[in-house]
């Protein structure tokens, strides 16, 4: 593509759709494999026949396994700072600050939002199933996946004055609120575990994140909502990904065309210069048949007086046609960024040889 021009707008969206679809298809395949990690996964019981399964598997290991069972504290529950009635193994609180920030481009308000404090407590807890056999569940907070339930939410509003109203549409920043939000996994909720399942030598079962790189989850709803979140989520990266790969295709139709067209009209002025010459040369051959030498040194000084307009070293040698103007050389004219006269400015629509008589 020499000398063929890629505008900064053609690169960047053509780069841009490239990379936002290999990332896209990336994240595409990651939640792909899960799904599929999550659908070769075997489906246990927590019960006493668990034990053997596992005493049976080698090292005592099943690297991806999915479980369900209520959830058991070691030791004491965590009480909801709220409601203490509600008692429970993993409790988080956060407090966002609310504000309105003045867009002076949309001549708007802006909501913005950022977190003041943010604590996690967390106890030792168990997935206890039929027959009170107990599945330690190791690391939580590492899971991906809905396992908490909001327990408190409340919005705490302020109330402004004169003088805080004349500050903030001089600050152009606004104070709305503070909202103060807990979260917590409830002692008796059914929670699905999917991870690597050992057994210690003591005996004893626990759920941890697997070790070989496939995703931890713990989710208060089903196997079946788990998987079918991982199944949408796979769903919509391979939409996008898709979406940006057609942008790219489009945008390649785009300059394939710009290209195909620069490629015509580089051999139409290459078949123009062609047939230019030729009759420039039958010119030639017909003035030094039927022309005295002292015609043909009047006719060089007629040439250089009627020099080009654009260059002003070359004779004014060609017609351009419809308008007629003698202003330049053909090679100025080839040279021009627009067919159009540079005398009256009309379209140039064909070129003839200039003759000297």
């Amino acid at each position: 593509m020499d000398g063929f021009p890629l505008s900064i707008t053609e690169a960047l969206c053509l780069g841009s759709s490239l990379a936002l679809s290999g990332i896209c298809y990336y994240l595409y395949r990651k939640s792909r494999t899960t799904v599929d990690k999550l659908d070769d996964a075997p489906h246990l019981i927590i019960d006493g026949n668990l034990k053997n399964i596992l005493k049976v598997t080698p090292g005592a290991c099943l690297q991806y396994a999915v479980i369900e069972g209520a959830v058991r504290p070691v030791g004491e529950p965590l009480t909801s700072h709220f409601q203490k009635e509600i008692v429970g193994v993993l409790q988080k609180f956060m407090l966002r600050e609310h504000r309105l920030l003045w867009n002076s481009l949309s001549r708007t308000w802006m909501d913005s939002e950022r977190v003041l404090h943010e604590r996690v407590n967390a106890v030792p807890f168990v997935l206890v199933g039929s027959d009170e056999t107990a599945v330690k569940v190791l690391c939580p907070l590492q899971a991906s996946g809905v396992y908490m339930e909001m327990t408190h939410e409340k919005f705490h509003q302020v109330n402004y004055g004169l003088g805080d109203i004349v500050g903030q549409f001089l600050s152009g920043e606004k104070l709305k609120g503070q909202l103060e939000i807990e979260e917590m996994l409830k002692v008796g909720a059914s929670l699905t575990g999917v991870g690597e399942l050992i057994m210690d030598r003591d005996g004893s079962l626990n759920l941890r994140p697997p070790s070989n790189g496939s995703q931890y989850f713990l989710s208060i709803t089903d196997f079946e909502t788990l998987r079918g979140d991982q199944e949408s989520n796979a769903v919509w990266w391979k939409v996008l990904a898709t979406g940006f790969a057609l942008a790219g295709v489009v945008v390649l139709l785009w300059v394939g065309r710009r290209y195909y067209r620069h490629l015509k009209i580089r051999s139409e002025r290459e078949k123009e210069r062609r047939e230019f010459e030729r009759l420039q040369a039958e010119a030639l051959r017909a003035r030094l048949a039927g022309t005295a030498p002292e015609a043909l040194q009047d006719s060089a000084d007629v040439q250089i007086e009627n020099a080009c307009v654009i260059c002003l070293s070359q004779p004014r040698n060609c017609i351009l046609l419809d308008c007629g103007h003698v202003c330049c050389c053909h090679n100025c004219y080839q040279a021009l960024p627009q067919r159009r006269c540079p005398i009256c400015r009309q379209n140039i629509r064909r070129v003839v040889p200039l003759y000297h008589v």
